[in-house]
């Protein structure tokens, strides 16, 4: 056999370049340019927007979903205001994990009728958010506001206003804020530097790498809660489940983007404040491992198409909402394919800055009043000032409704029963149906690769002398493309195999880069950027597609040693057909032992999908072979059968 040693892609070869440098492009970050590239047909969207709903669902750890265990909801305390009551709400979500808020109904309605109902996440500020008595002053000139009482409170006056014009609507705390303190508010919001004492394989806290590993955060908790949220109002016996809407703004903007993408229960929505091309969204609540890789806020937007959705476009991050390329014409381009276009609008008000304000508030009322069948007049779909609650009517838990419990203890206890909850979903379910959703999953994990960002491997080959039969893909962790030539790989020489030697992407890199924000955080880096662990698969992959155009008739066979073999069974379950044979050394790697998310071995959601066990029960059996150290003769000999 001829031996031909091309170094073939040089860029990522040398373990002395610098960490930038070895993995190619500069990483995104939330505050890069996210478009929405609109398909040339209705099916094309459809697929891709299968494909996204699925990567929001992972992201958010909740595929498979967790079981809808009983909401045990208590409502008590009502407090009435003219044309609307207002109740305390607390149910579990997950058991003993409490979603805390305030229940508003139209005062006086009608014995047996079905009203339309409206989740109303408060976004940051809390639904407390009190402008005090000098800002209202202020915000009332210029515009912004019209009240002074109840101006002073706006995520409160739009709940009051909607259950007014006849809705019922719940506004639920947002995780640290208000009544919810179960988990704190620095957690949730504020978490910058990592805690090693909530590392470990048995017992974790959020945001440590075994948590990321498990695809457990904050955003998938908030999101849940919303999930539970609409249980929860579609259990009331008054609300009508065809009329269901969520509203709300800034973080509760991207609460309401995220369950109107994944949710069919919602007929229409007004997410404002985080539709946009450029910042995602800047708190850890806002961001979750895997999310945004290769899309955004205005493509995951989309997803509620073609159901009515408004929003506003203000003087911060939304204000190029109205530009071409920029969001708004897209979203209205995808309506139009429908053949909606007028069912989604995006106001004019850059005169304001960030904001849910009476003038925002307004359109959304009119929005709701013709998609909620409101059956209002305009003169009638008014806000109106109110007396404003105190503090004991804002106050969840009392005496006889007490806190729940919470803290460090709470934290592990809740992430302990978020796993177990997916071993026994996992548990329960036929092996073929487990593995279909392990495989599934992992190809949402691997993903594609995105634009500017290439993870090509050098390789050397050995070339048959006559025609190729057979095709060997060889990844040594240590010695990558050097295999070539070596005692092992002459045993696989024939004179129809070509043998490719492959070094891993980033060899010997140690340390995976992260974005320029100093919070310790793997949302901001791993969900805009694929993983150095994807990205070795995208590697492979690519060589995998490049053999099989080159040689269509040849077998495929994928070798992974020296460490290299976690990364080739990905490649292998990723490739599905493509891929013949796969031979991997059996190290005891697992990745449940990472414990930092730099970790080059790190990938969000391994150890959730039931670790190294769950790559190899994916791939058929007759497929692959895991051998103790260095194969042997009679395994280079499987290959060959």
């Amino acid at each position: 056999m001829r031996i031909l040693m091309c170094a073939v892609f040089a860029l990522f070869a040398s373990a002395t370049l610098s960490q930038e440098h070895s993995i190619g492009q500069p990483l995104k970050d939330l505050n890069g340019f996210f478009p929405f590239h609109v398909p040339e047909s209705i099916e094309d969207w459809e697929k891709r927007a299968e494909e996204l709903r699925l990567r929001i669902r992972v992201a958010n750890g909740i595929y498979p979903e967790p079981e809808r265990t009983p909401l045990n909801a208590v409502i008590h305390g009502k407090v009435e205001r003219p044309g609307f009551t207002v109740e305390k709400v607390y149910f579990e979500s997950v058991p003993g994990f409490h979603v805390t808020g305030l229940l508003f109904r139209p005062a006086g309605a009608k014995t047996g009728a079905k009203l339309p109902a409206v989740l109303s996440p408060h976004g940051h500020g809390g639904r407390l958010q009190d402008h005090g008595k000098d800002g209202i002053l202020k915000r009332i000139e210029i515009g912004d506001e019209k009240f002074e009482d109840s101006g002073r409170f706006p995520k409160v006056a739009r709940c009051a206003t909607l259950a007014r014009l006849g809705c019922i609507v719940f506004l639920y705390d947002m995780i640290g804020y208000a009544d919810n303190q179960q988990l704190s508010y620095q957690l949730g919001h504020r978490f910058a530097k990592q805690r090693p004492e909530f590392e470990g394989s048995k017992s974790w806290g959020l945001y440590s790498a075994q948590a990321e590993l498990h695809l457990q955060s904050i955003f998938g908790l908030q999101t849940w809660n919303s999930i539970r949220a609409l249980d929860f109002l579609e259990s009331l016996p008054e609300v009508d489940p065809k009329r269901l809407a969520v509203t709300g703004g800034s973080g509760g903007g991207t609460q309401t983007i995220m369950v109107c993408a994944i949710d069919p229960r919602p007929v229409a929505a007004f997410p404002n404040g985080m539709v946009s091309s450029s910042m995602q969204g800047g708190c850890t609540c806002e961001n979750a491992s895997l999310l945004r890789i290769g899309t955004g806020n205005v493509e995951l937007t989309a997803l509620f198409a073609p159901n009515p959705q408004g929003m506003t476009a203000a003087d911060d991050w939304t204000k190029e909402m109205l530009v071409e390329g920029k969001g708004f014409p897209e979203l209205k381009k995808l309506y139009t394919m429908y053949g909606k276009p007028e069912n989604v609008m995006c106001g004019d008000l850059l005169h304001f800055k960030h904001n849910y304000n009476f003038v925002t508030r307004d359109l959304m009322y009119r929005w709701f009043n013709k998609h909620l069948e409101l059956g209002l007049n305009d003169d009638e779909v008014v806000e109106t000032d109110f007396k404003s609650l105190t503090a004991e009517e804002h106050a969840v838990y009392n005496d006889e409704h007490p806190r729940p419990e919470g803290g460090d203890d709470f934290e592990r206890k809740l992430t302990g029963w978020l796993a177990n909850d997916t071993r026994s979903t996992l548990g329960k379910m036929g092996p073929d149906e487990r593995s279909k959703v392990i495989r599934t999953a992992w190809r949402i994990m691997i993903g594609e690769p995105v634009e500017g960002q290439k993870s090509e491997v050098e390789i050397s080959a050995a070339e048959p002398n006559g025609k190729c039969e057979r095709v060997i893909l060889w990844t040594a962790g240590k010695t990558g493309r050097d295999i070539i030539g070596n005692d092992e790989a002459e045993k696989l020489a024939t004179d129809s195999t070509r043998l490719v030697g492959l070094d891993l992407f980033a060899h010997g890199i140690k340390e995976t880069p992260t974005v320029a924000n100093k919070r310790e955080y793997a949302g901001y880096t791993h969900g805009y950027n694929h993983s150095i662990f994807a990205r070795r698969v995208h590697g492979i992959l690519d060589q995998i597609e490049k053999n099989r155009a080159k040689f269509p008739d040849a077998e495929i066979v994928l070798i992974g040693t020296e460490g290299a073999g976690p990364v080739v069974l990905a490649a292998a379950l990723r490739a599905g057909d493509d891929v013949s044979k796969t031979l991997v050394d059996g190290s005891e790697f697992r990745f449940r032992n990472i414990t930092s998310y730099r970790d080059p071995n790190f990938i969000p959601g391994a150890v959730k999908y039931i670790d190294m066990m769950g790559l190899t029960m994916s791939i058929p059996k007759e497929k692959l072979r895991a051998v103790k150290g260095t194969a042997g003769d009679e395994d280079f000999t499987w290959l060959s059968q």
